[in-house]
């Protein structure tokens, strides 16, 4: 088996079939794998079919909240530029969350998606930041549960974005996106490809 998904501590020891369950996700192909596989094994039957779009599917779901929505600011941060210079609200609010993720944080994040242009993909992470916990914010909004797997598949969508914007080197920006997740999913901090550390998402 493959050792590219080995010793991925963040992410919850139970059956891959579950995370996907849990989160209301899919996957694309058909997997020989048992419903009791563990998550390495299912992203490396997922590896030897080429359905890499699918491993990205699969760490969305598998990632803890934290983890997740950092592993989406990495890849907004790969289309709009670095900070300061470049910034959106929303992305900005949503690394803070990932510096320092208290409930003040989590509802400056969520203000700005109704404040952010329309053509903002970064409101991804911030989306990413107000469903953290299943629920649909703070206050009294977090008696209320948010979508289904709606964090999840905001990561998944801002990976998507950051690939429709690497078009000259996809296939080689794709290996990137999955090694980023591995490595946050072992306690890295998914900077694989920039200078300096970045917030990380170590406790």
């Amino acid at each position: 088996m493959s050792e590219r998904f080995a010793d991925m501590v963040k992410v919850p020891q139970v059956p891959a079939a579950r995370m996907l369950a849990d989160a209301n996700a899919r996957l694309s192909v058909e997997l020989d794998a048992p419903a009791s596989a563990a998550l390495d094994v299912v992203l490396a039957e997922l590896e030897k079919k080429e359905a890499y779009i699918d491993v990205l599917r699969l760490l969305g779901v598998a990632l803890p909240p934290r983890e997740r929505v950092w592993w989406s600011c990495l890849a907004a941060r790969d289309f709009i530029g670095k900070a300061p210079d470049n910034n959106t609200r929303a992305l900005a609010a949503s690394e803070e969350w990932v510096f320092r993720p208290t409930p003040e944080n989590r509802q400056k994040a969520g203000e700005t998606i109704d404040l952010a242009d329309p053509d903002d993909e970064t409101v991804n992470c911030a989306i990413g930041v107000l469903y953290s916990d299943g629920t649909l914010g703070t206050g009294d909004l977090a008696t209320m549960p948010a979508p289904l797997g709606a964090a999840e598949i905001v990561a998944f969508a801002m990976n998507v974005v950051a690939m429709d914007n690497h078009e000259g080197d996809f296939d080689a920006y794709l290996q990137l996106l999955i090694d980023r997740g591995v490595d946050i999913a072992r306690g890295g901090n998914g900077n694989l490809d920039r200078d300096g550390a970045g917030p990380g998402t170590e406790e």
